[in-house]
């Protein structure tokens, strides 16, 4: 069994489920593995990546909250906040804000225990279907990730994005 700490902290870029979909991720701190997860999706470098937080605490010391983040974390959605400090993961996030998850499945709980954010974006290329299972995965993206953790299938719907407070449809 792969340490998942470690191998978060070393930079490696991972295929995983979340309560939602599969997404593809890496430590949000290493400028080179988040490039990297950019090419692989075929993604511009000024559309913005969200992440999974590694706690609350951690939201609140990096970011100004402007709701009730219990409501709706952990859970399917993806919280816009500002930036206490715009500059604060330019490379992933190049404005004010960024996109926060705390995914309400047990291997995001893994991914949090490494202490840093984890990049999380749905594992298809830029304009194609989410994947719910691995095997909807194309092997151009299976082809240049380092690991791969398999849940079988999962509920299919990208998390909902939460902006201001409301809910707001993708």
């Amino acid at each position: 069994m792969r340490n998942i700490k470690e191998e978060i902290l070393a930079g490696k870029i991972l295929i995983y489920p979340t309560d939602t979909i599969y997404g593809l991720g890496c430590n949000a701190l290493d400028e080179n593995a988040v490039k990297k997860i950019r090419e692989i999706k075929s993604r511009d470098k000024d559309k913005p990546l969200s992440i999974i937080a590694p706690s609350f605490e951690w939201i609140k010391e990096n970011l100004i909250v402007d709701c009730d983040m219990k409501k709706y974390l952990p859970g399917p959605y993806t919280i816009i906040l500002k930036k206490k400090d715009k500059n604060f993961l330019k490379h992933v996030s190049n404005s004010d804000t960024l996109g926060v998850r705390i995914p309400d499945s047990d291997f995001c709980r893994k991914i949090q225990e490494s202490g840093v954010p984890f990049i999380t974006t749905s594992v298809n290329l830029s304009g194609e279907p989410f994947a719910n299972k691995v095997s909807g995965i194309k092997p151009a993206v299976l082809d240049k990730v380092d690991f791969i953790i398999d849940a079988k299938e999962l509920s299919g719907k990208p998390s909902a994005l939460i902006i201001e407070g409301k809910e707001v449809k993708r």
